[in-house]
This record gives C-alpha cells, structure tokens and sequence, in this order.
C-alpha cells in the first residue's frame, strides 16, 4: 500500500514487531534521530549503521514508500514544518462551541491517523484467535479498563464466554485460570503499565495467546504480545494522548466485534436475537 502522505514514523512502530533484527536497527536509529534522517542520504544512513544501501531502500519499501528519497520527503513534511491544526491549539478566549468543535475535529484526526497505519493483516489474524477461543478475557488499567469494559461489552453480544475484571489483583487472579485455548487482550495506551505488564508475564507463562491494542511500537507490552494493534494520537495543551486514543481504541474494539460477528454467522445472529429478546424485558 502507498503511503507517501501518512505519518513515516507511525508507520514504522505499526510495523516494528514483525521487522526482522537489521530491519529493527535502521527503525531505532530513525526513531530517535528523525531531524537527522531528512539532511542525510542513503549511503550516510548506511555508512552510519554499518548496512548496506540496498538494506535500508529495502526498508523504506518495506514500510510502504517507494524508496529512501520518497520517505524522507514524508518525514521531513511531518517533522521540520509540522502542521498544527487550528482544532488543537485550544485557547483560554475560546468559546464552548468553539472548544467542542476543536475537541471533535482532534478526536475525527486520531481516527483517521489510525486507519493509516491499521494493519489489515493483524486485524485478521486477531479475529481468527478471538474466533477459535474458549474464552476471551479483557484487561485495562485505569482509563484502559474502561475500553476493557466496552470490549466485554460489545464481544457478550456474540455468544462466545467474554470475562473482564477491573480490579488489578482479581486481574492476576483470573489470568492464571486461563487455559491455552483462551485469549486475552489487554488494552494499555503507553505498554509500560505495571499492572498490564504483570498480567501479560502470568499469561506468557502460561502460554496464552494475546492482543494488545497500544499506542507506541517499542514497548514492553508489544515485544511480547502475540498480536498487537496500534493507535495514534497527539498530545494537546487540555488533553493527553491517552485521552485523545481511546476513541481510537474503542474503534479498534469495534472492528473487532464487527468482523467477529460476520465470522460467526448465524452463530452470532442467534446470539444477538437472544439478547435483544432479554433486553426487551427492560423496556416499557
């Protein structure tokens, strides 16, 4: 897929784990020297790295861009001249209107910015898991447990056995009864969360298998996760990156469900006539 005008740096942590070790090396240089990347050619990047150049055009290709000149264009248009919209820089003059059509304007930008860089591919492969599990259990902490508790909520609907717990060490508590043919997935915006991070050892120790929906690449959180699918998002003067990705997260949550529901079928459309019809009963 072309990606000459989406974000060169979101699209390489959306690609980081599967990149191989060479491949991980020109992503970490570039992640941490963006402002030298755009005044440097391809055979300094490589002299600089000790690769060859047709490792890191290779590279560039991998990412999605036609080579190195096409993604330092990318990157120097998203680095060197940034573009801030006028929805982000919310002012104290502004008006309530005008502060809320900033707020939804930044929210409409975090999905967009995340459909760029979904990975079809991981989407896909987490849906085949979630489709095949014995039981399905959801973990967040703090403002993640809230997209947790969507995800229990939206995944009941489908018929298959969804579990969540709110409460860190009942968390701990749940994610040692799971079995190999369960799946677990964890929400964390940073992937540096404490509590996250002792739920994912308990369940890596016992081999299960899991989704992380996350907003950076180079986390621990996503270097051990089975599948992980990524976010982005700004932070503003009003509101943090965490704030700004949980509507993103939540999508994410929701094409899940979507695509777990066409899976299922009938299985599914049973399922939900089900709840609707018990649902009924909290109706005048």
């Amino acid at each position: 897929m072309e990606t000459e005008g989406q974000h060169g740096l979101a699209r390489i942590r959306s690609h980081y784990s599967k990149f191989s070790d060479k491949e991980k090396k020109i992503a970490d240089y570039i992640l941490d020297n963006p402002q030298i990347i755009v005044h440097h050619t391809i055979n300094q990047v490589a002299d600089e790295l000790d690769v060859a150049e047709s490792t890191v055009f290779r590279f560039c290709k991998r990412i999605g861009f036609k080579g190195y000149q096409a993604f330092k264009i990318a990157l120097a248009a998203e680095i060197v001249t940034p573009i801030k919209d006028l929805h982000e820089e919310i002012n104290d003059g502004d008006s309530v209107s005008t502060v809320s059509e900033k707020v939804f304007r930044s929210n409409s930008k975090t999905l967009e910015s995340t459909l760029q860089i979904l990975d079809g591919t991981a989407i896909e492969e987490a849906v085949q898991l979630l489709l095949n599990a014995r039981k399905i259990e959801f973990y967040g902490c703090g403002g993640s447990a809230v997209v947790a508790l969507d995800g229990y909520h939206k995944f009941i609907r489908t018929g298959l056995m969804v579990s969540t717990q709110l409460d860190s060490h009942m968390q701990l508590m749940s994610a040692s009864q799971l079995t190999k043919d369960d799946v677990a997935v964890i929400i964390s915006h940073s992937g540096t969360t404490k509590d996250s991070l002792d739920v994912l050892q308990i369940l890596n120790e016992r081999g299960i298998k899991t989704i992380a929906i996350t907003n950076f690449a180079k986390s621990p959180l996503t270097k051990e996760a089975d599948i992980s699918l990524y976010t982005v998002s700004e932070e503003t003067d009003f509101r943090s990156e965490a704030f700004s990705s949980r509507i993103a997260q939540l999508s994410i949550m929701d094409a899940l469900y979507t695509n777990l529901m066409i899976a299922l079928q009938q299985k599914g459309k049973n399922s939900l006539e089900n709840m609707r019809e018990a649902m009924s009963l909290k109706r005048l």
